[in-house]
């Protein structure tokens, strides 16, 4: 066995201490909002709990180290002691509006994505399957800028076949590096809470390249999210309305005068804007008459006249010749709608648990303040219920979020390539850019099971201890699947038909068979592979170095000295939430038995490894799941 093989073993049997029972320590937690025994330091100071729910402001006689922290890892992804000191020493109103009103602030450290070069203008009108894409070219003679091969030629569709595929593996590949930079950005800004506002409206309008299939509209999005972040909500529905790929994901295409199609009308009053139960069928089907017509052109909205419903339409007791800007409008006007978006942002926030007169007033602040955000958050951040005890511990992380901190927390430089981010953030249940359903994610206690739990130890792990020997780059095929077995078997000289071969033909699939039967027109098995092939051709390689941390660093810059001291420290930079003396004493026991010291400065030498294991068993623990 290897010494890393090893040191992997011996963490992980160590760490399944504090996870068997995670998951029930979480849930007590989250439901009895019993405090726990907390260490002597660091000074963890919620409210009382006569704050609930109160959005009066706190005073500066309120305001410390600590909630500065509570304030950072909320309303961005946390931050460096010196970031929380910086926020600590300010007013808490100064606090509160260096995060919220962040124009002034530079971000042109942050490059803007950068495009492998795989898209041309032949693909402006992607077929919508392969099926339309060869049926169209056999018509026409070409599609997506290639002419088919002489008439009777063995496999006279395979180009056609084989660009369909190559632009569905580039725009696949070209996501996770989308989703790459989004995580650069939500690292390294120094605007955290637009990345946040981002984040939270990529769960609110739900799209997903899976269906979109085209990077580019999925990379628009974000910057329309981060455009409008903190801004009008009236202005980035609309934006949103209008964004091709939401109209894409949504049906635009088919939504036309004579035929209206209900999918982005019932979407935007059912989760968008309004909530289940404040409109009715009727609603939707003249929203949609009014939403004809809406479609895109590459990457532009566009209305069509001639497909757009000019007759008049009822909608939520108004009577007119509506466009869809006017229903969005109309919309805005109902109080339902302020109460929905402004509990929804309070949730995300600050937590799940809202009164009936908390939605009111959160509303009222909202519609009163004509949809902009920011008075809204403003008033969340700076209230006393949002330092309040039954606040404090109230937030599960998601995944994103989860593994954005942890790395904040850990003072890595930027996002490493091993492990991979959206492979890491996938096993925890969200994966960036392609959301399950319109619905978005389901938030909270959904991101907590025992699998899931257990999975988040493994995550830390493998950030603290990167596995360099036996990784494996999630943008290549390797050798799994068909795919992967068909260029292996053309790299070894392999004719087409040949490469394409089942072993077994008794195991062969309705679509085998199908394939079969049209190889003489083109063969998807080959196209499958040829166009990813293409794709990574002119893919720019995601880097893949292991995180820059240096704990050692960390633990001397911190003045501390003893292991005690250490603990206290790590305890105080990465969780928000107090744990149990009785695990504090084992993590400091743990550290001691790993240096073979208690004094640090004996250790300092050879500490890194023990830091990390022991920053990893933290992170383990239900604390750090939630903040």
């Amino acid at each position: 066995m290897s010494d890393q093989s090893g040191l992997r073993e011996e963490l992980t049997m160590a760490s399944r201490k504090f996870c068997l029972v995670a998951l029930i320590c979480l849930f007590a937690a989250l439901a009895f909002r019993a405090p726990a025994i907390s260490a002597n330091k660091p000074d963890w100071s919620p409210g009382p709990e006569s704050w609930t729910g109160d959005l009066t402001p706190i005073t500066a006689a309120d305001w410390n180290y600590d909630r500065a922290a509570h304030l950072l890892e909320r309303a961005g992804f946390g931050g460096t002691p010196e970031d929380i000191q910086k926020l600590a020493n300010m007013t808490p109103e100064e606090a509160v509006r260096s995060l919220v009103y962040y124009d002034s602030i530079s971000n042109s450290h942050i490059p803007p994505f950068e495009h492998s070069g795989l898209w041309d203008e032949t693909l402006t009108h992607f077929p919508p399957s392969r099926p339309a894409a060869t049926e169209m070219a056999e018509k026409r003679g070409a599609g997506m800028g290639v002419r088919l091969k002489p008439d009777q030629t063995n496999r006279y569709m395979q180009p056609v076949s084989d660009r369909f595929f190559y632009w569905l593996r580039a725009t696949r590949l070209e996501t996770r590096r989308v989703g790459y930079w989004w995580a650069e950005r939500m690292l390294d800004s120094n605007r955290p809470l637009e990345e946040k506002m981002a984040l939270f409206w990529h769960g609110h309008f739900a799209t997903a390249e899976g269906k979109v299939r085209d990077y580019r509209k999925m990379l628009l999005q974000i910057e329309t999210f981060e455009k409008h972040a903190t801004g009008n909500f009236g202005d980035l529905v609309v934006a949103v309305a209008q964004d091709p790929g939401m109209l894409y994901y949504l049906d635009a295409g088919v939504n036309v005068k004579g035929a209206a199609n209900e999918n982005f009308a019932r979407e935007v009053m059912e989760l968008f804007t309004m909530g289940v139960g404040n409109y009715s069928e009727k609603d939707v089907r003249e929203a949609a008459r009014a939403f004809t017509g809406w479609n895109f052109e590459n990457l532009d909205f566009v209305v069509h006249p001639a497909l757009h419903d000019e007759d008049t339409k009822e909608f939520l007791g108004r009577s007119g010749n509506f466009d869809g800007v006017d229903v969005l409008n109309i919309i805005l006007e109902q109080p339902v709608t302020a109460e929905y978006i402004g509990t929804k942002i309070y949730r995300f926030f600050v937590r799940e648990d809202v009164s009936p007169q908390l939605t009111s007033e959160l509303g009222a602040i909202f519609r009163g303040n004509d949809y902009e955000l920011r008075p809204l958050l403003t008033t969340m951040f700076l209230s006393r219920d949002f330092y309040s005890a039954d606040t404090y511990g109230a937030h599960i992380k998601g995944p994103v979020e989860h593994v954005i901190t942890m790395l904040k927390h850990l003072g890595a430089e930027d996002v490493p390539g091993i492990p991979d981010f959206n492979s890491a953030t996938i096993s925890l249940g969200q994966h960036l850019l392609n959301p399950p359903s319109v619905a978005g994610w389901a938030q909270g206690k959904s991101w907590m099971t025992p699998a899931l739990i257990q999975e988040r130890g493994n995550v830390a792990f493998d950030y603290l201890f990167p596995n360099i020997s036996s990784f494996r780059d999630p943008n290549f095929l390797a050798s799994y699947g068909y795919a992967g077995e068909v260029g292996d078997r053309l790299r070894r000289g392999y004719d087409f038909m040949s490469a394409t071969a089942l072993d077994d033909p008794g195991a062969m699939s309705m679509f085998d068979m199908a394939a079969k039967e049209r190889d003489e027109k083109f063969n998807t098995r080959i196209s499958t592979y040829v166009g990813y092939e293409r794709a990574m051709r002119k893919l720019i390689p995601t880097p893949r170095g292991a995180a820059r941390i240096d704990l050692t660093k960390m633990i001397l810059d911190s003045g501390s000295q003893t292991t005690e001291e250490v603990i206290d420290y790590l305890l105080g930079r990465f969780l928000r939430v107090p744990i149990s003396t009785e695990t504090r004493t084992s993590l400091v026991a743990f550290l001691d038995a790993e240096l073979g010291t208690s004094d640090i400065s004996r250790g300092q030498t050879y500490m890194e490894d023990p830091l990390r294991m022991v920053s990893h068993l933290i992170m383990s623990t239900p604390e750090y799941q939630i903040n």
